[in-house]
């Protein structure tokens, strides 16, 4: 148990380093949009690039745990759509950010510092894939369960230009399709470019777990519904366990694999869910009191996964 809270009581003190902070210097949430920008546009980005640039090309196209891993993911955003519409008859619009609520876990931010920590330099790959293809997923069922829920038909045509548009501009995206091509042509970047990429991929989980503290102290929790712990419990324990089964059902996969899609499955829900809120003007308050809550839980759920992972408690065959 020392080993485990050794792996996941760094994460976390970053960002209470961050809370901290926020709480102390009382600066205003404008301040950090420079530093969101370099993490969303170029720590994460280049990051992600070198996981997947450095990748045999033939094993990113492990299409069963894509979709199995992709197939839980869209099972528990389809379980909290549904959920958030029964609880908030009257708020029905706000449905599809509760949908990210309880499925788009914190996989930028948090996901590769704690996989290849836990798991070794093993979990690369299957950390890059879910990485790449939860944001295509959440990037494209935001908008479209948007539309639905406002049942403006006429508009998905827009909406899936709009959608597609979103998707092939994101950063992460970008990364990836460079990634890609360098493994598949197996070129070798200059030197220059190379430590670049590795300062800021480097730079990435840190940054990102700071600017979550700060964001986190910047921002009191002021809203408390009912609806919030059920979101939380499916994002942390309903998202991972449909992950396993759907893993088990398209399997085997190596094991180092199911603890990563686990790992990233039980992760907190991400900030991004609080963007797409404030983009949408929807459960805003809400989206940031369930990340707030869900960081906090992780600590407990997190570190009871790793302990039946470093146990091998968890079935494979």
């Amino acid at each position: 148990m020392i080993y485990i809270i050794s792996l996941i009581l760094p994460l976390f003190s970053i960002i209470f380093v961050g809370f901290i902070l926020g709480k102390i210097l009382r600066h205003s949430e404008q301040g950090l949009q420079w530093m969101n920008i370099f993490v969303v546009y170029v720590a994460l980005p280049a990051l992600l690039l070198k996981i997947i640039a450095k990748t045999p090309f033939e094993q990113l196209a492990n299409w069963p745990f894509i979709f199995a891993t992709s197939l839980g993911t869209v099972l528990a955003f389809i379980l909290s759509y549904f959920l958030g519409m029964l609880l908030n008859r009257k708020e029905r619009e706000v449905a599809p950010i509760q949908g990210i609520a309880g499925a788009y876990s914190n996989i930028g931010y948090m996901g590769p510092a704690l996989t290849l920590s836990v798991l070794g330099p093993q979990a690369t790959i299957p950390t890059a894939l879910i990485f790449c293809f939860d944001n295509i997923i959440h990037f494209t069922m935001v908008p479209f369960t948007h539309a639905l829920t406002k049942r403006k038909a006429t508009q998905y045509l827009k909406v899936a230009l709009k959608a597609i548009k979103d998707i092939m501009t994101h950063p992460f995206i970008i990364a990836s399709i460079v990634g890609v091509l360098i493994a598949y042509s197996e070129v070798k970047m200059p030197i220059w470019i190379e430590t670049m990429i590795s300062y800021l991929s480097n730079a990435a989980a840190p940054s990102a777990l700071f600017v979550m503290g700060v964001t986190i102290a910047v921002r009191p929790m002021k809203r408390l519904t009912a609806d919030i712990p059920v979101l939380i419990f499916i994002k942390l324990i309903l998202h991972p366990l449909l992950t396993y089964i759907c893993l088990r059902l398209l399997g085997p996969f190596e094991p180092v694999w199911v603890y990563t899609a686990l790992i990233m499955a039980s992760l907190p829900p991400a900030l991004n869910v609080f963007i797409l809120a404030k983009q949408y003007n929807l459960y805003v308050e809400r989206a940031f009191s369930i990340i707030l809550i869900g960081t906090v839980l992780s600590i407990f759920t997190l570190s009871g996964l790793i302990y039946l992972i470093s146990s091998a408690l968890i079935p494979l065959g």
